[in-house]
């Protein structure tokens, strides 16, 4: 698959992860009253933003990197700050929203998750 896709794709996420958590919570659709469904959902957004980074820094980093899983340590770090750096923008630009330390921790339970879910993967990751 050709990097500008998996590029694409993995700034599409991210815009996607972006508008659903600096959005005004009053224009999201109502969910199911699922006690703590925000956490889940922050859970499954970094969970695919970190894999979907992934997917592409293997592609932009393939015989360049000294380290076969550059790739994937850029791409968790790169989820976490993302995550911290939403909570930040939710208490200063949002009035609906508020920053929470348990979201960071999702955030970061999900990007774990992720690297490890693709590291289990690597022998089909790198066959994309």
């Amino acid at each position: 698959m050709p990097k500008q896709l998996l590029l694409l794709w993995a700034i599409i996420c991210s815009g996607i992860i972006t508008y659903f958590c600096l959005t005004d919570s009053s224009n999201l659709p109502a969910v199911a009253n699922i006690p703590n469904i925000d956490k889940i959902v922050h859970f499954c957004f970094h969970f695919g933003f970190t894999i979907s980074w992934i997917l592409f820094f293997k592609k932009e980093l393939k015989g360049k990197a000294p380290d076969d899983y550059k790739a994937y340590l850029i791409s968790f770090i790169f989820s976490v700050f993302f995550g911290i750096t939403i909570e930040i923008l939710q208490s200063v630009f949002t009035t609906t929203r508020a920053a929470d330390v348990r979201d960071i921790l999702a955030n970061t339970i999900g990007a774990t998750i992720g690297l490890f879910t693709a590291i289990a993967l690597k022998k089909q990751i790198d066959r994309i």
